[in-house]
């Protein structure tokens, strides 16, 4: 039986790069060779995180960045460090420059199939060239895939005639209200811009691609991935909670990524202290900038709802001082019994998970939701742009384990507007509000049934290794891809992935 190789290719960001390793590890488990393809500034993160847990052998090569041609400056290395329209248009093309040493990578080591982020559309074209599969990886819920698609086929939002007036996207499972300004720029403008012409790309290489691996898990949200495989005809496979599979020890498991900016004896002896779901956790993700005058009415509005809480602030690049600008008068001497303050990179697995966290108030990244999730904590949900506010209607509106704090404007830099009494009043509802121990109910229910989807009682990863033919063009592959629980049911009996 001869082994597959498979090439494993991640987005130049942290939040795309965690879920991609943890699949290359998921995979390594089953059998298959890996190989991550990554830069060198990401080369060390992803060294440490393989040298966290033994027998996992992964391959890894690295691809320089950014090509001087492309005019990117030396030191944007990440797209959390791209803030300008021109940076952005530099980025892209420096992205678009990988696309030769990739292929020479791909002819040299043959692998037989390749794993790449949705950034990387021209990959698709790579594949085609060595005649083997690609993989994409969006990163993100079923829910929202099918919401973009739909959104993009129907154009729902030429039917309103101002920003205030929502819409209804058409053809979905559930019935799913937005407004305009919730909806990316790039998607609503007749005229295309650097980011249009991308997310035009990403669409058409989903289409040309061997099919699409979901960072998600069946029972969460059948009734959107039958309608991504059967209404919209995508060929998909569910293979998440991946940090549920992450057999790694579990400080790298919580750390999930940088090593944390707090000692983990202070914020675990703080939350040790607290009483059981009585603590409000926020964190906005990697990406997320505030402005000040927002920072300032977050901080009024934790303050104002009379809750302990745990605030994860992100340092401004460069400018580590600026950030204290936003601080109400007496705000943390005041709160210096009440609220924890981390600035920098926090566990986020690890606190999410202490049973002390009431309620995780989150920007609805796809990682973040996830953990949020799988951790059994009810939300209280504030997207700020990409998907975020796709992912906020599975919470509040198809999962209902989490209330809207009710931003309406889609904003990459700089986002503002959510008052602090919006704040105050989302946190009291999700924490002592009426409907919340109904609330905290369903999300406890989510967390066990994330688990026994990964767990060995329910048959996920059956003993048999991955059974592999070599045909003529490619490998044939069966990998456990989809849930136990799937193979009962007519729609989803297609349980296995096949290359």
């Amino acid at each position: 039986m001869v082994q597959l190789h498979a090439f494993f290719f991640p987005f130049l960001a942290q939040g795309h790069l965690i879920p991609l390793l943890e699949m290359a590890k998921l995979f390594t488990s089953r059998g298959v060779k890996s190989t991550i393809i990554s830069t060198p500034f990401f080369a060390e993160p992803i060294k440490e995180k393989l040298t966290q847990e033994s027998g996992i052998d992964i391959g890894l090569k690295i691809i320089k960045f950014p090509h001087p041609e492309s005019g990117l400056p030396d030191h944007v290395v990440s797209v959390e460090l791209v803030n300008t329209d021109e940076l952005f248009s530099q980025f892209g093309k420096a992205i678009a420059m990988m696309q030769e040493p990739f292929e020479e990578l791909v002819h040299g080591f043959k692998p037989d199939f390749i794993v790449s982020d949705m950034f990387f559309p021209w990959t698709v074209d790579s594949a085609a060239k060595f005649d083997i599969p690609r993989l994409i990886f969006h990163g993100t819920s079923c829910l929202a895939l099918c919401v973009g698609e739909q959104m993009q086929r129907h154009k729902p939002f030429k039917n309103v005639s101002s920003d205030s007036e929502s819409f209804f996207v058409p053809d979905l499972p559930h019935r799913l209200e937005f407004l305009r300004t919730q909806i990316c720029v790039a998607d609503l403008e007749e005229h295309e811009s650097d980011f249009g012409r991308l997310l035009k790309q990403v669409r058409e290489s989903d289409r040309r691609s061997y099919g699409v691996l979901v960072n998600s898990f069946y029972e969460l949200e059948p009734a959107y991935s039958d309608h991504y495989r059967t209404v919209l005809g995508r060929r998909s496979w569910n293979i998440g909670p991946l940090f549920l599979c992450d057999s790694g020890n579990n400080e790298g498991r919580g750390h999930r990524g940088k090593k944390s900016a707090v000692d983990a004896d202070k914020w675990k002896s703080w939350l040790d202290s607290r009483e059981p779901d009585s603590v409000v956790y926020a964190c906005f993700g990697s990406m997320t900038s505030f402005t000040h005058a927002q920072l300032h009415e977050i901080g009024i509005g934790l303050e104002a709802s009379g809750q302990d809480f745990v605030w994860v602030l992100r340092k401004c690049e460069n400018k580590e001082d600026e950030i204290e600008d936003w601080r109400p008068e007496g705000f943390e001497e005041r709160m210096k019994d009440k609220g924890l303050i981390i600035r920098g990179w926090a566990p986020q697995l690890m606190i999410l998970n202490h049973p002390a966290i009431g309620v995780f108030v989150t920007h609805c990244g796809w990682n973040s939701t996830l953990e949020g999730i799988c951790a059994g904590v009810p939300m209280v949900t504030w997207p700020l742009f990409a998907e975020q506010f796709f992912n906020e209607k599975l919470v509040t509106d198809v999962l209902k384990t989490g209330v809207s704090v009710g931003n309406k404007i889609w904003r990459k830099a700089g986002s503002e507007g959510v008052a602090s009494a919006a704040v105050s009043t989302a946190v009291r509802q999700v924490m002592v509000g009426e409907e919340a121990e109904e609330i905290r109910c369903r999300a406890k229910e989510w967390k066990e049934m994330a688990r026994k989807t990964v767990g060995e009682e329910a048959g996920i990863f059956p003993a048999d290794r991955i059974q592999q033919q070599k045909s003529e063009k490619t490998a044939d592959m069966y990998f456990p891809a989809d849930r136990i629980h799937q193979q009962k049911s007519e729609k989803a009996a297609d349980s296995y992935l096949h290359l």
